[in-house]
């Protein structure tokens, strides 16, 4: 069994209310160019390919919510992709076990009540927020809602990049140049909302909360010893004003191990290796961001199946990665 932990898509209902509200219809080309995103019969003859045993959890594709209805209208948006996704599911069991919740994080009070509903009416396994709430970091006490509630029922939270092409490079320009601000600036999004949620002090209020990051927890397994040596024990030396000397009891590097990452690395070994010495094998889920891959969907799947294939461990370990981790983190029963 191969359960995909970080599978994207727009269900029908809900990519048509999309396209109604996206001020340049031009922005939505990427999206357009792959029907395994928003088609549901060509996404499921794609997944025919990997077997009966390959199944996908179902996550709302960028962009977030809030970025297409202001406060007012997101929520109403959210409960449309959160239902949507419950009827694929119902649709194809087989193929789809489970989704998880989208919720509108740029209204607070709507996002805890669409979480709710969610998990305890469509059933839901968890929920995903991106890296910042229009601007706004994931350590703004007004989300604080988000994660103590997910803590609370134990289950997890995914946590996607988000950032656009009008984040410049450069502070003397207005947009960022050949798609850096996505290649290079999703790991930094994804690396710099972890470090926020560490510093914070989340995982002292919720030890055992679980969030899954993507693409292999982006910068961080690289970054070991920066983040290590570098910064943990030696945080406050560079920063006049603030005193960060014994923000947190224990060394900054061990809460980054507390992440959970997936496998999503476009088929690259050198970062799947890295990401699995960093983490753990118990903290690594196969997950592969179909469909966004240059054949539209089958090509990142059949990469990363293939690195996982080729890993120097057990049986035991890659049953893990495959799928027995994310069970775990999902308190699946069956």
């Amino acid at each position: 069994m191969k359960i995909d932990a970080y599978s994207h898509i727009l269900p029908a209902p809900y990519f048509e209310r999309m396209r109604e509200l996206a001020v340049d219809p031009g922005a939505l080309k990427r999206w357009l160019e792959l029907p395994a995103l928003h088609d549901v019969d060509a996404r499921l003859r794609m997944m025919d390919e990997f077997g009966d045993g390959y199944q996908q959890i179902l996550t709302l594709s960028s962009p977030p919510i809030e970025l297409l209805a202001g406060p007012a209208e997101s929520a109403a948006l959210a409960r449309l992709a959160n239902e949507s996704m419950l009827e694929l599911c119902e649709k194809h069991p087989d193929r789809f076990p489970a989704f998880v919740a989208s919720l509108p994080m740029n209204n607070p009070d709507a996002a805890l009540a669409e979480l709710a509903y969610a998990i305890d009416d469509l059933g839901a396994r968890g929920v995903q927020v991106f890296t910042n709430v229009s601007g706004r970091p994931l350590d703004d006490p007004a989300f604080q809602g988000v994660f103590d509630e997910m803590a609370r029922r134990d289950l997890p939270i995914w946590m996607h990049p988000a950032r656009g092409a009008a984040f410049a490079d450069y502070a003397t320009e207005d947009a960022s140049k050949y798609e850096i601000w996505w290649a290079f600036g999703w790991p930094y999004e994804t690396s710099a909302a972890m470090a926020r949620l560490v510093f914070s002090g989340l995982f002292e209020r919720h030890p055992d909360i679980k969030i899954i990051t993507h693409h292999m927890g982006a910068m961080i397994p690289y970054l070991e010893g920066r983040i290590g040596l570098g910064w943990s024990d030696q945080l406050g030396s560079r920063t006049a004003g603030e005193d960060y000397r014994n923000l947190l009891p224990r060394r900054p590097l061990d809460y980054f191990r507390r992440f959970y990452a997936d496998t999503a690395l476009s088929g690259s070994a050198i970062g799947t290796r890295c990401g699995l010495d960093f983490f753990g094998a118990d903290h690594v889920l196969f997950g592969t961001d179909c469909p966004f891959d240059p054949e539209g969907g089958p090509m990142y799947i059949r990469e990363t199946i293939r690195v996982i294939d080729d890993l120097d461990v057990t049986d035991a370990v890659r049953e893990q990665i495959y799928h027995g981790n994310l069970r775990r983190l999902m308190n699946a029963r069956t």
